[in-house]
C-alpha cells in the first residue's frame, strides 16, 4: 500500500508519466513524418525530399535548443519546461496542417523542433535526475523500456487516422494530444520537487562515495564524439535500410517484415538491461552493444544481403540500439554524476541530433554514387570508430570511502 501511494503520489510518479508522455512525443514526433510526408508533398505538389526536410529542420532545431532546455531543467524541473515545449509542439504541428506556403511550412517544423527539445528522452533523463539524483538510472532505463513501443503505436495509430481523417485531421489530432493530454500531465502530474528527505541523504552518501569527472576536456570529448557518430550511423541506415534491402532482391512485404524486427528486438534488450543493470555499467553496457553492431555490419557487408542475414542484422542491431539508448542517459550520469546533468547531456545531444539529421540524406548519397556493399563497409568503420570512443573512456577511481565501504 505504500509503494502504491508513492508512485501515484511521491517522486516516483515521475517514471509513470514520463513512461506515457514519452510514448505519445516519440510516436506524434518522430514516427509519423514517413507515413503522413508524402501525403503532404502530393497535396502541395513539392517533393518528398523538401517535405521530409522539415522533419530535419526540427532535429537540428532541437540540437540546438537542447543544452538551454536540459539546463533550465536542472535549475526549475522538468513540470513548466517540458509542457512549455509540448506547447510549441502543439502549434508547430497544428500549423502544418494549414500552412501551405514552403516557407510557413518549414517555419512550424521550427517549433516542432522546440517542442523535441523539451518532450524526448534527453528533457525526460534531465528531469529524472534531478528528481532521483545519481540513483536515476533504473527509473532512466524503465522510461526507455515504455518509449520502445512508441513505434508499435505510433505507426499503425497514423496510418489509421491517415485512412479516416486525412493528413490535416491527422496533424490536428496529434496536436490536441500535445495541448490536451501531454501538457496537462506535465503541469499537474510530474513531480516538482525532488526526491523525499531519506531518498536524497541516500543519494547524498552515493555522492560522497563516488568520484565523477568533470564534464569538459577528453572524456567528455570521447562520449560527445561516440553518441554523435552512432546518432549519424543510426538515423542514415534506418532510414535507408528497406530501400537497400529491396534493391538487394528482397520484396517489399519481406523488407518490411525484416525492419519490423528492430523494435521488438530493442525493447527486449531494454527489459533485459532494466532486470541486470546492478550487475554491470553503462559503460560496459555501452561498448558490448557497439562491439554487437560492428559485428552486424560487419556480417551483412562479407556474406551481402539476403534474407536471413538482414534478419539476424536486424535483430543485432536493435537489440543493441535499446541498450545504447539507456546507456547515452546513464553513462553521463555514471562518469559526470547528477550536478549539471541536464546541461551535460543538452550539449552530448547538440552534435548527435544535428548528424541525425544531416544522416539520411549522406548515406542516401552515398548508396547512389558508390554501392550499398560500400556503405556497409564504411558503417563497418564508423561502427569501430565509436567502439575506439567508448574504450579509450576511463571511469573515475574510486574514492577511499567507497573503497571503505566495499571492504
Amino acid at each position: 500500500m505504500h509503494k502504491l501511494r508513492d508512485v501515484l503520489l511521491g517522486p516516483t510518479r515521475a517514471v509513470a508519466v514520463l513512461s506515457f508522455t514519452e510514448i505519445l512525443a516519440w510516436g506524434i514526433l518522430i514516427y509519423p513524418p514517413v507515413l503522413t510526408v508524402p501525403h503532404i508533398a502530393a497535396a502541395h505538389d513539392w517533393s518528398f525530399a523538401f517535405g521530409m526536410a522539415g522533419l530535419s529542420i526540427a532535429l537540428i532545431v532541437s540540437g540546438l535548443l537542447s543544452p538551454t532546455a536540459c539546463g533550465l531543467i536542472d535549475r526549475h524541473g522538468g513540470n513548466w519546461v517540458m509542457a512549455a515545449g509540448a506547447c510549441s509542439a502543439a502549434i508547430g504541428l497544428a500549423g502544418i496542417a494549414f500552412a501551405d506556403h514552403p516557407i510557413a511550412y518549414l517555419a512550424c517544423w521550427i517549433f516542432v523542433g522546440a517542442g523535441m527539445a523539451t518532450n524526448l528522452y534527453d528533457p525526460a533523463f534531465a528531469t529524472l535526475t534531478r528528481i532521483f539524483g545519481a540513483t536515476a538510472r533504473r527509473q532512466i532505463t524503465f522510461v526507455t523500456f515504455a518509449g520502445g513501443f512508441a513505434s508499435t503505436v505510433g505507426w499503425p495509430a497514423t496510418h489509421l487516422l491517415l485512412e479516416h481523417l486525412g493528413w490535416r485531421g491527422t496533424y490536428l489530432v496529434f496536436a490536441a494530444i500535445f495541448a490536451g493530454v501531454i501538457v496537462p500531465l506535465h503541469v499537474i502530474a510530474l513531480p516538482r520537487s525532488k526526491s523525499s528527505p531519506a531518498h536524497d541523504q541516500l543519494i547524498h552518501a552515493e555522492a560522497q562515495r563516488q568520484i565523477y569527472l568533470p564534464s569538459r576536456g577528453w572524456p567528455f570529448v570521447l562520449m560527445a564524439a561516440a553518441f554523435t557518430l552512432y546518432a549519424f550511423l543510426l538515423s542514415g541506415v534506418t532510414s535507408n535500410l528497406l530501400a537497400m534491402l529491396e534493391r538487394s532482391g528482397i520484396a517489399s512485404a519481406t523488407a518490411v517484415t525484416i525492419g519490423a524486427l528492430f523494435g521488438p528486438s530493442q525493447v527486449a534488450a531494454r527489459l533485459g538491461d532494466f532486470v541486470f543493470a546492478g550487475r554491470t555499467t553503462p559503460l560496459w553496457i555501452a561498448r558490448a552493444a557497439v562491439s554487437t553492431v560492428t559485428a552486424a555490419f560487419a556480417m551483412l557487408a562479407l556474406s551481402g544481403i539476403s534474407t536471413p542475414a538482414a534478419m539476424a542484422f536486424a535483430i543485432m542491431f536493435g537489440a543493441s540500439n535499446g541498450v545504447i539508448t539507456i546507456a547515452r542517459g546513464a553513462l553521463p550520469l555514471m562518469l559526470f554524476g547528477p550536478e549539471g546533468y541536464g546541461r551535460v547531456i543538452g550539449r552530448i545531444a547538440r552534435p548527435a541530433l544535428i548528424f541525425q539529421a544531416l544522416a539520411p540524406f549522406a548515406v542516401a548519397s552515398a548508396a547512389a554514387y558508390l554501392s550499398d556493399r560500400t556503405v556497409l563497409e564504411m558503417a563497418t568503420v564508423l561502427a569501430v570508430a565509436v567502439l575506439i570512443c567508448l574504450v579509450a573512456l576511463r571511469p573515475p577511481a574510486q574514492s577511499a570511502i567507497s573503497r571503505t565501504t566495499r571492504r
